[in-house]
């Protein structure tokens, strides 16, 4: 004991000592962590990097209609190549329009799935409908076009558009978006192959959030004696709310630069903003991939880029109010739980 008393303190010293050798002969020398954090700030410097020069690539292409045409680029209502007349704001209304269609479709049936998959479903069934619906995300666009093309459009038509149409055309309000006949080919289809394939999207962020929801905030609500639903409309979706918005807006910036499958099923009829669903339509991206080729001019070249740009931006806007709105709502999520 007398000897560990002795030795105990010369080993701290002695380690003390060579703990500072160590650091004097690392002097000059970037240390493992520095090394770490620089690699990273240099991929994320990158993904800015990319961003940036994307925006400078598209800005610069098309800055002879931004020059020419000024705001009414963005204002004008006609696209006429033949004219040199070009205003994109049918092709703003068009992708805003299908994609919010999408989205309202696609939301509660996926937050509502995922529910059933975290709050109900069988631990044997919940890995089978996972990877179902991962699977649905890795099927490719030109898929979809075709399935929404040939199947969807027609049983729109037959089964959902015409019937709608009977029930509520003569209508004072919900007849305004129900006028024309019913083609199938529509904005009302596209949107609905939109929230086809924004739905995994929305659903696997949403059932992960769920999922991470504490088990403290179930069973004091239940020891309170809720109810199942009570406890999940108290206490599970409060707390997922902030997760559950930040999955919806993935979904809507997908639903924004969906290109192949929204150009086989809206119908790409001349531009024009109506508010009929059954309208065939346009939007930005199926804009920008039937008339890149067919730009036969500098200034139509400059306003098909322009069309690009227009949607880099309101891509940016969506996502932006999307993190104000998940940090707002996520604060109030944390002030609560």
């Amino acid at each position: 004991m007398a000897a560990e008393r002795i030795g105990g303190p010369q080993a701290q010293r002695t380690q003390t000592a060579q703990a500072l050798a160590a650091l004097a002969r690392g002097r000059g020398r970037i240390s493992g962590d520095t090394a770490f954090r620089m690699v990273t700030l240099v991929f994320a410097g990158t993904i800015i990097a990319l961003l940036v020069a994307i925006f400078i690539v598209l800005f610069i292409d098309s800055r002879s209609a931004l020059a020419r045409y000024g705001l009414d680029l963005l204002t004008g209502r006609v696209w006429d190549p033949q004219q040199q007349i070009f205003g994109i704001l049918p092709y703003i209304f068009g992708t805003l329009y299908t994609s919010i269609i999408g989205l309202l479709i696609a939301t509660p049936i996926a937050i509502g799935a995922s529910l059933f998959i975290v709050e109900y479903a069988p631990p044997w069934l919940r890995a089978p409908v996972g990877f179902l619906v991962e699977l649905l995300a890795a099927i490719p666009s030109i898929i979809y076009g075709l399935w929404g093309f040939f199947i969807l459009g027609p049983f729109m038509r037959e089964h959902v558009e015409r019937p709608l149409k009977n029930a509520f055309g003569e209508a004072p309000v919900l007849g305004a978006f129900f006028t024309g006949p019913a083609i199938g080919k529509d904005i009302f289809t596209a949107g609905v192959i939109l929230s086809i394939m924004i739905l995994p999207t929305i659903m696997s962020v949403s059932r992960e959030v769920i999922a991470t929801v504490p088990d403290t905030q179930r069973e004091g609500m239940l020891a309170l004696g809720a109810t199942k639903w009570e406890t999940i409309w108290g206490a599970v979706m409060p707390y997922a709310r902030a997760g559950t918005i930040g999955a919806a807006m993935l979904g809507l910036g997908r639903a924004l630069g969906e290109t192949m499958a929204v150009t086989l099923t809206i119908g790409n009829s001349s531009p024009k903003i109506d508010w009929s669903v059954l309208t065939p339509g346009y939007t930005m991206a199926s804009a920008i991939a039937n008339q890149f080729n067919e730009a036969d001019s500098p200034i139509h070249f400059s306003s098909v880029v322009s069309i690009a740009l227009a949607l880099l931006v309101i891509s940016g806007i969506v996502n932006l109010i999307a993190r104000i709105i998940v940090s707002r709502f996520g604060g109030d999520t944390r002030a609560t739980g």
